[in-house]
């Protein structure tokens, strides 16, 4: 099964910004919706943001993100970008990628996640 690879976390200190990629580990068939997850220590992954639609570019981020973190689509390259500015110590997480060839609420691709840490 394709894996997603994620890239670009780090440290960076509070008020600062980061980029994350996204890409599959091998050719894949076009993703309908890309999306980014996080999970912080001791809690549940949540909700960072989606690209619902490859073709229409309608975009959904969690109200904890939104006006800071911004999601880009590479639909040639079947990749997704998060653009996460003014970063907050309480954006430190692991953030995973996530994908699916079809509409609905489940995603089916997966990738490993990338630590991001954010220091006050």
């Amino acid at each position: 099964q394709v894996q997603l690879v994620e890239s670009g976390g780090g440290l960076v200190q509070a008020g600062e910004s980061l980029r994350l990629s996204c890409a599959p580990s091998e050719r894949a068939l076009a993703f309908y919706r890309m999306g980014w997850f996080r999970q912080a220590p001791g809690k549940e992954r949540e909700f960072v943001g989606a690209s619902l639609n490859w073709n229409s570019g309608r975009t959904i981020y969690a109200d904890s993100v939104k006006g800071r973190f911004f999601i880009s689509r590479d639909k040639a390259k079947n990749m997704v970008d998060l653009q996460m500015n003014s970063l907050k110590s309480e954006d430190t997480g692991v953030y995973y990628c996530a994908a699916d060839l079809i509409t609905g609420t489940q995603w089916t691709y997966w990738g490993q996640g990338t630590q991001v840490t954010v220091s006050s």
